[in-house]
């Protein structure tokens, strides 16, 4: 089972993310420190957690570390939805409910990855012939 993030670590993780590339304590705390008053060793003992975690893996550049993610967004996002969806006495009416929230965008993507799945796995799509 995956563990949310917490705000902070979440606001730490889109950072690093997004930047794709090893970051140092100093680089995150530069940046958050526009949106709020953050102290480095708070900046520090958040990505130490998200290391002993597992989130994040680092390596000694100097006296400091370069953090980088394990796995993507797309991958932490993919396994929050499937415990979610695991908790469901009833999975096909939390899918129905879930497809319900969707906006019609939402819905394309949806349509869009499960082409993508059937091509990776070799099925056919309902509906297409072989």
């Amino acid at each position: 089972m995956v563990r949310q993030l917490g705000e902070l670590e979440n606001a730490i993780m889109t950072r690093v993310w997004r930047w794709n590339r090893p970051v140092t304590v100093r680089e995150v705390l530069l940046d958050l420190q526009a949106e709020r008053e953050i102290a480095y060793t708070t900046v520090m003992t958040v990505l130490d957690k998200l290391h002993r975690k597992g989130w994040l893996r680092r390596e000694r550049a100097g006296r400091a570390y370069r953090y980088e993610p394990v796995s993507s967004r797309e991958s932490y996002t993919a396994a929050l939805m499937n415990d979610a969806w695991a908790t469901s006495d009833n999975p096909a009416a939390a899918l129905v409910h879930f497809f319900g929230l969707m906006s019609p965008e939402q819905r394309e993507a949806l349509r869009d990855a499960l082409r993508v799945a059937a091509l990776d796995t070799g099925e056919t799509e309902p509906g297409a012939t072989r």
